[in-house]
């Protein structure tokens, strides 16, 4: 019989059935985001069986939106961006119009919702995923390519977009019809979003490093995370009370001034697992909503919605690339990318639910729309893949290596340890090449002029491109052991004569690395004890005295 939750079971419940739904999903090779939508939808009140709290969820999923335009402003460039400024930003911003009038015209002309809602519907129909999309380009390898990155600043304009749209929005809900009180309070807005953006450049940009800096300073791990997520809602918080704009706007600028200060990297990684937490109870919160009936009462109006999604918008933008004058294959990538919708799709739909400009069915269309196109969308990839092999067998983002590369070292990490290192090889003449997962961190390996691989070496395709069955030694210094145990069985299965030293913190580490195949596994603090203690034995107190010469 179904039963209405508190917090603690609504967290229990919720988290469990997002894992275990979120590894069913990665399992048939789809986003985690479906099985999390799945999850909510179990737990949500209209299947049957145990039913979470209705008051709490949205709650949650507020502070889940917080957290994710928090984190959207720590990976916003504005150097990525202005690096295909050319065709990303007109681009983007002609593909948005173009997604918009296709869900305005469905909704106004077919639906005989008002222009206020069609407005809405065509926003959140606009907009693609960060997280799917991010997610198809690493896994298929081009992030770092020229079309790869066309595609990120066309993402870095859309996340603008909707920032703006989140802001621009509870004007439109407020208003009684008239044209004149519309202006009015759109230019009412716009004047409390430029009050606080002058406030967050002028003050924030120089009071938060500072805060950062001071906390980093007392050597604590956890007052440092939680100064960040201090940064993160506070902010919001402020933002929302003292000018009236969203907690998002709020959120995406102090995460775009922690981006860049120098302790911006550092805050991602710290505050990395509270927000994939609460993102993940975000879009359970949103599966909670989703009324699964709507396919059944309502499929012309669901299939509609995908259309639009999927082929709509995709032809949109592979026509804007194309007129451009960029090459099939980067319009092809484009589209793909953009075929599917996801968190601002929610975010924009819950926004136009509160004010009243949304249908309740607008928003089961939208999240049908999702979770169809999120399961959809490798499809298009793996079509696009096959495409691209069969006409363009060497793939644009493989690594720019000499063809003779042989007996190179194969280093795995460029983290403290890795970037330390692949100086000292380097400066010894040794041929490396670097695989590093982190992008940020890729390219700054590049800059350095070191031959890079981006990507985690645990992917077979990844650490093919090193070409480890041409190298003599293989070095491990990422940290995470299970990682690296997977590495070590790969680089000996694709060169058993390999040499392969990795990097531990406990005698169990060194044991699963060395029963993975490693040759020798360096437990990092016993050999600082070790230093350390020659460093002592060769101080005068206890340096050992020079033996007498022998007699004449």
């Amino acid at each position: 019989m179904p039963h209405h939750t508190s917090l603690i079971a609504l967290l229990c419940v919720g988290f469990v059935m997002a894992f275990a739904l979120g590894m069913l999903a990665r399992r048939l090779r789809l986003s985690p985001l479906v099985g999390y939508l799945l999850a909510g939808v179990l737990v949500g009140p209209f299947t049957p069986g145990f039913v979470a709290d209705q008051t709490l969820a949205p709650q949650l999923a507020e502070v889940g939106v917080i957290l994710l335009m928090f984190g959207v402003g720590l990976h916003f460039s504005l150097k990525d961006l202005m690096a295909v400024r050319a065709i990303a930003l007109p681009g983007a911003i002609a593909q948005i119009a173009a997604a918009t009038a296709m869900g305005w015209a469905m909704a106004h002309y077919w639906l005989g919702w008002s222009h206020a809602a069609g407005l809405v519907f065509g926003l959140a129909l606009s907009v693609a995923s960060t997280v799917v999309l991010l997610r198809a380009l690493e896994d298929r390898r081009l992030l770092d390519t020229g079309k790869g990155r066309v595609a990120v600043g066309w993402l870095i304009v859309e996340d603008l977009a909707m920032v703006l749209a989140l802001v621009l929005l509870p004007a439109l809900g407020d208003h009684d019809g008239g044209a004149g009180r519309l202006g009015l309070a759109l230019l009412l807005t716009l004047l409390k979003v430029g009050g606080f953006v002058a406030l967050m450049l002028l003050v924030g940009r120089r009071l938060i490093p500072r805060l950062l800096e001071g906390v980093a300073g007392t050597g604590s791990r956890e007052l440092f995370t939680l100064c960040v997520l201090a940064v993160a809602m506070g902010v919001a918080f402020g933002a929302a009370e003292l000018f009236g704009v969203s907690f998002a706007l709020g959120a995406f600028f102090a995460g775009m001034l922690l981006n860049e200060s120098e302790f911006g990297h550092k805050a991602a990684n710290d505050s990395l697992p509270l927000r994939d937490a609460f993102a993940v109870l975000f879009f359970v919160s949103v599966g909670m909503l989703f009324d699964p009936l709507i396919l059944i009462e309502h499929p012309l109006h669901v299939l509609a919605t995908l259309l639009i999604i999927v082929l709509g918008k995709s032809l949109a933008a592979w026509a804007i690339v194309r007129a451009f004058g960029k090459p099939n294959d980067t319009a092809f990538t484009i589209a793909a990318s953009l075929a599917q919708i996801g968190e601002f799709s929610f975010i924009l739909a819950g926004l136009g639910i509160a004010l009243g400009l949304l249908p309740a069915e607008g928003r089961d269309l939208i999240l049908a729309g999702a979770l169809l196109s999120i399961v959809i969308n490798p499809l298009l990839f793996a079509w696009l893949e096959r495409r691209t092999a069969r006409d363009a067998p060497r793939r644009e983002d493989a690594a720019p290596l000499p063809q003779d590369l042989a007996g190179h070292v194969i280093l795995v990490g460029y983290g403290r340890v890795g970037r330390h290192l692949a100086q000292l090889l380097r400066e010894r003449g040794v041929p490396l090449v670097l695989v590093e997962a982190d992008r940020e961190r890729a390219l700054a390996a590049r800059a350095q002029g070191l031959a890079t691989v981006h990507g985690n070496a645990a992917d077979v395709r990844v650490l093919q491109e090193a070409h480890p069955e041409r190298a003599h030694l293989g070095i491990l210094a990422v940290p995470n052991a299970l990682e690296a145990g997977e590495v070590v069985a790969r680089m000996k299965a694709a060169n058993p004569m390999i040499s392969v030293l990795a990097r531990a913190h406990s005698d169990t580490e060194v044991q699963h690395l060395l029963a993975h195949g490693a040759d020798a596994a360096v437990l990092a603090e016993r050999e600082l004890a070790y230093s350390l203690t020659d460093m002592v034995m060769a101080t005068p107190p206890y340096r050992a005295p020079r033996a007498a010469p022998p007699a004449a």
